[in-house]
């Protein structure tokens, strides 16, 4: 990382979501959270209706939005007050950190660059071996890494 503060800011979020990880493999109802605790909790529409202060209807409208994904993050907020519960919501990475994450990221460009950079020579018939394509491919994912260029997630 070129600077500190930002290798400081990268480390804190990667610590942020940690607990988050051991959710990934958490596996959502498919009728949504809303109606699996409403169910276990063997709470009708019009209880938890009364706990927010709408129709039962709007309660099953709202089950609805969340099982296709349009609800909002204050709404379920709202029902999860309602059930006495608190509502978390947070961003898992498909990485094992944020910093390897960056480093895949970087690697890709690298490669673009270097064998962008190879055929214009190979046209040129100065091509790199292939150990000297992967040296200039390594050291270009050091320097993506370090430098953090605003290209880097274009």
């Amino acid at each position: 990382m070129k600077n500190n503060k930002q290798y400081l800011l990268l480390q804190q979020t990667d610590k942020k979501i940690t607990p988050f990880k051991a959710m990934s493999i958490a596996i959502v109802p498919s009728r949504g959270w809303v109606n699996a605790f409403r169910i276990a909790l063997k709470m009708s529409l019009r209880q938890l209706g009364n706990r927010l202060s709408i129709s039962p209807q709007s309660v099953k409208e709202i089950e609805e939005r969340e099982a296709n994904g349009t609800i909002t993050l204050n709404r379920l907020r709202e029902v999860a007050n309602a059930l006495d519960m608190q509502f978390v919501y947070g961003f898992v990475s498909k990485h094992d950190s944020l910093e390897s994450m960056i480093e895949k990221r970087a690697k890709q460009l690298a490669i673009e660059i270097v064998m962008r950079t190879n055929n214009t020579m190979a046209l040129e018939d100065q091509q790199n071996s292939k150990e000297r394509i992967e040296q200039a491919i390594a050291q270009k994912t050091s320097e993506i890494k370090r430098e953090m260029p605003k290209y880097l997630w274009d």
